[in-house]
């Protein structure tokens, strides 16, 4: 038998490896399947901000922060924070929230910088982490655009509703009832319902969001802040915070965390900071400065509204609805309740379409790569606008006006940015202690001009630690950062919820309650030990998170700790869209993805070479088609 005839015979037996068992796979088809699930995005076209001109001043950036804040936290989240969850501490929690959405704020901006091109978390997520990893942040924004939709429509409703007296609601009520179920709204919101389905016609015939809208919007917002704070403090009575009303903190410690969770979402806009950061002067000292400065305004804005609220009525007969004019019609100034009416009614419809834009948009890109259906990504010939997409998530945020309570819909947002954030913070740990691929490959930012040739790579151990840590150095480069990472993480979650839940929840003794929050506790601060013996990415240009690993460690065990604070049921409904993506994702998307068709070519390049091989060794006078009993088998993907 020639030579040629068993490399032949080898080739067409490894083509069928994969499938001679299909009960047990084998171990080169498990390493492939994973690899599928860390797969990067290409960059197919170069990057346009190697253009952009760096216009933007601490001052500018200052100015697009305290823009993206301050807008529907005022009008969403005051009143169901104050009346069901913290009282009039609800400003304590605020100032929790700031600490937490600091901390997010600077490791996103990192993030957003170890990417070359404009785009969503979804986008950042596929170009540095992988494919499953950036579905579930795709899917879990779709979860927080669905939300916030739906939250705008709901606030929508009752400001208008104020401004009559609540006859919508009244008449509502009195012709379909009242419902006592947990989550779901009291009554049916059939004006919500008709303002979203509204919002979302006006997108799909092509409506844009104007950057003059988004300006008129912001400076209506500050109006309309001032307006409250002063008249609020003309009406401010001290006695509502007495004890006879319930005191400052009518809920406890646990009442001000779980407000704290809640009101995450209100600080969300800071992303915009991060996002411009490409565009600014000296980014390393602006951008910092920038995401401080805005955040201790719009911080300090959302707790002298929270105080002035709490001081004009009693917490406990606040409207969660109208919460802002309802204060003013309680104290009998009509007048004030109207202005704040009409400006909440102006900022919710901004704000709505500004939700189906970027709901449009995450579906778009999701679609374009191949891992959701392409119908969301086709576009009207003529507005070249995804009508498929913007009616079906606009008729189900519409049903989901219908039934959900707006507390319920405001958990969602809070868990969702809080999942979102602490991936965040997780990715910056990973992509810190890695060796930047080069930019022309998958487009991510090398450090500039930093690093030596002799220098130690970044995930290794560092110089000066190898006498002392010397068992950690005869690892593979990079397995040590990432157990040291797995621990942290674990350690983080095992030791919130001892603090979250307690001995009560947990049933067990003193000692063992002792035991288990030592033990976590040191197993935290050993794996922040073992991270920062290890090399890391240094760029003197660009901005980066300051102490790492410090920084997005706390900012990890402080996000997991406000979101064990929220309720069961976020959680529930949170796990079960995640699950349903995850049946999109394996059911659909990994088979249809763009990366998965740019895979099979290389798939298949190494029978090529074999068959090149095989002609090249074998005799001219063989012909390997003519050999008996092998039949050519067709090349699997």
């Amino acid at each position: 038998m020639s030579l040629a005839w068993r490399c032949r015979q080898l080739a067409w037996c490894s083509s069928q490896l994969p499938t001679m068992d299909r009960g047990l796979p084998s171990t080169t088809s498990l390493v492939h399947f994973c690899q599928k699930l860390n797969r990067l995005k290409t960059v197919e076209e170069p990057t346009r901000e190697t253009s952009l001109r760096r216009h933007l001043t601490m001052l500018h950036l200052t100015l697009l922060g305290v823009g993206g804040m301050v807008g529907s936290g005022f009008y969403i989240v005051n009143g169901p924070m104050a009346k069901e969850m913290a009282g009039p501490a609800v400003l304590v929690s605020f100032g929790v929230a700031a600490v937490a959405s600091l901390l997010a704020t600077l490791c996103y901006a990192e993030f957003v910088i170890c990417v070359p091109c404009a785009g969503t978390f979804y986008l950042f997520t596929y170009m540095s982490m992988g494919e499953l990893w950036a579905f579930l942040i795709g899917w879990n924004v779709l979860f927080q655009c669905l939300s916030g939709g739906t939250a705008m429509g709901r606030v929508w409703s009752g400001y208008l509703d104020s401004i009559f007296s609540h006859r919508i609601r009244g008449f509502t009520v009195a012709y379909v009832g009242i419902w006592q179920v947990p989550f779901l709204s009291q009554y049916p919101d059939f004006l919500a319902a008709g303002i979203i389905l509204l919002a979302s016609a006006s997108i799909s015939c092509g409506v844009r969001i104007s950057y003059w809208l988004n300006y008129t919007f912001s400076v209506v917002n500050l109006v309309v802040i001032v307006f409250i704070i002063v008249m609020g403090f003309v009406l401010a009575r001290p006695h509502n915070w007495s004890a006879e009303e319930g005191g400052f903190a009518p809920f406890g410690f646990s009442g001000i965390m779980a407000a704290a969770a809640t009101c995450f979402y209100a600080f969300e806009g800071f992303g915009v900071i991060a996002a411009s950061s490409k565009e600014a002067w000296n980014p390393k000292r602006a951008v910092p400065m920038a995401i401080a400065i805005s955040l201790g305004l719009v911080a300090g804005a959302y707790i002298l509204v929270s105080t002035v609220l709490t001081l004009m009525v009693p917490w406990h007969s606040l409207d969660p609805d109208s919460v802002l004019a309802d204060a003013f019609y309680q104290r009998g100034y009509s007048w004030a309740g109207f202005i704040v009416a009409a400006g909440a009614i102006f900022a919710m419809t901004a704000v709505l379409l500004i939700f189906n834009y970027f709901l449009t948009h995450t579906t778009c890109a999701m679609a374009a790569d191949g891992l959701l259906f392409q119908v969301f990504a086709h576009g009207h010939p003529r507005t070249q606008v995804p009508v498929v997409g913007i009616l079906v998530f606009g008729v189900l945020m519409a049903f989901l006006a219908l039934l959900l309570d707006l507390e319920a819909l405001v958990q969602f947002l809070s868990i969702s940015a809080l999942l979102a954030y602490t991936f965040v913070a997780t990715s910056i740990a990973v992509l810190r202690f890695q060796k930047a691929p080069p930019s022309n490959s998958l487009g991510l930012v090398s450090p500039v001009g930093t690093e030596q040739a002799s220098a130690p790579e970044p995930g290794q151990l560092r110089p000066a630690l190898r006498t002392y840590l010397g068992f950690l150095g005869g690892c593979r480069p990079g397995a040590a950062v990432a157990w040291a990472l797995g621990v942290l993480v674990a350690s983080a979650i095992t030791l919130d919820c001892v603090l979250v839940f307690g001995d009560p929840a947990l049933h067990l003794p003193l000692w063992g309650y002792t035991l288990l929050l030592l033990l976590s506790s040191v197993m935290f601060l050993l794996s922040l030990l073992v991270l920062g013996a290890h090399q890391q990415q240094r760029r003197q240009d660009t901005f980066q998170v300051p102490l790492v690993p410090l920084t997005p460690a706390l900012s990890i065990l402080l996000n997991i700790f406000l979101m064990l604070h929220l309720s069961y049921l976020s959680w529930l409904c949170l796990s079960i869209w995640l699950l349903i993506g995850l049946a999109v994702y394996f059911g659909y998307g990994i088979w249809h993805s763009k990366e998965n068709q740019r895979e099979r070519p290389r798939l298949t390049a190494p029978r090529g070479s074999l068959e090149e091989t095989v002609q090249a060794l074998q005799p001219p006078s063989q012909t390997p088609a003519q050999e008996p009993g092998l039949t050519e088998q067709p090349t699997s993907p």
